[in-house]
């Protein structure tokens, strides 16, 4: 039992690990579209600085949670949090999504 409680808690840290990474990584390119939007003054009659910074919220709302995680010992703890951080994770994927479509459709 000992074993398959141990196994359970590494299957589900390196879950955890895969969405603190590609959330992080996704909140630096974020930040850098924000950036780059801010700096070039774009920001007139525009709302990808808007759904940047949202996805910015979400995705680093993400991250702490999964970070969260990782530090907890009760495995249905973690898989609670786990899912949350999942669902915010999509969500900030929907709303990289619908801002490209926006964006390709020159709707915004």
């Amino acid at each position: 039992m000992d074993s398959n409680h141990n196994r359970d808690k590494r299957d589900s840290s390196g879950r955890t690990s895969h969405i603190l990474n590609t959330s992080a990584n996704l909140l630096g390119i974020c930040f850098l579209v924000l950036t780059t939007i801010k700096t070039m003054k774009l920001t007139e009659g525009s709302l990808i600085d808007e759904c940047a910074a949202i996805a910015i919220f979400i995705f680093m709302s993400s991250c702490i949670i999964s970070f969260i995680a990782m530090k907890r010992g009760d495995l249905r703890e973690v898989k609670r949090l786990e899912n949350i951080a999942d669902i915010i994770f999509l969500t900030g994927l929907f709303v990289l999504f619908a801002t490209s479509i926006l964006l390709v459709f020159n709707l915004i």
